[in-house]
């Protein structure tokens, strides 16, 4: 896996906390687990809104983005992250736990702008709840409503942050 070193999911749960949004604080939390009995110590990530959780990566997207491989491979030779892979991934929410722990590293070392405009879908959404976006980039999100483009999955937390 390309995740970035952490610490610890505490720590790194504490950074992602501290970047959220007055409006969203006491709102979201983001959860992770690992299953360290499990071979390859699988594990689920969630975000959760006041309580109820409202997406969750966990191990078995990992078996789905294989079969995905699997078929690309079938039709063009090449086994890897595809530009349509990784559209289709975005667009269906297909991300892992690790996928998640990836993201929520790379976001932490990302000025603003950079993550808002990410191809990361998850990474956009750990953006749009941060303190630093500002009530005039939040007002352009609102005008234009490009949002309202983006999976259904991806667009709740948006939603949330320009109606909080």
């Amino acid at each position: 896996m390309r995740t970035k070193h952490y610490k610890s999911w505490s720590g790194l749960n504490k950074q992602l906390q501290d970047c959220l949004c007055e409006a969203l604080k006491e709102r979201v939390t983001y959860f992770l687990t690992r299953y360290h009995e499990v071979h390859n110590a699988y594990g689920r990530a969630t975000i959760r809104v006041d309580g109820k959780e409202l997406v969750n990566f966990s191990w078995t997207e990992m078996y789905q983005k294989d079969a995905d491989y699997y078929e690309s491979w079938k039709k063009i030779g090449k086994w890897g992250d595809t530009p349509e892979l990784i559209e289709k991934w975005n667009q269906e929410g297909i991300i892992s736990d690790w996928d998640f722990l990836e993201a929520a590293t790379e976001f932490l070392q990302m000025n603003i702008r950079d993550a808002l405009e990410s191809e990361n879908y998850l990474i956009r959404v750990f953006a749009i709840m941060d303190r630093r976006v500002g009530e005039r980039t939040l007002a352009r999100y609102r005008k234009s409503e490009e949002y309202k483009a983006y999976p259904q999955w991806m667009r709740q937390f948006y939603e949330l942050r320009l109606n909080g």
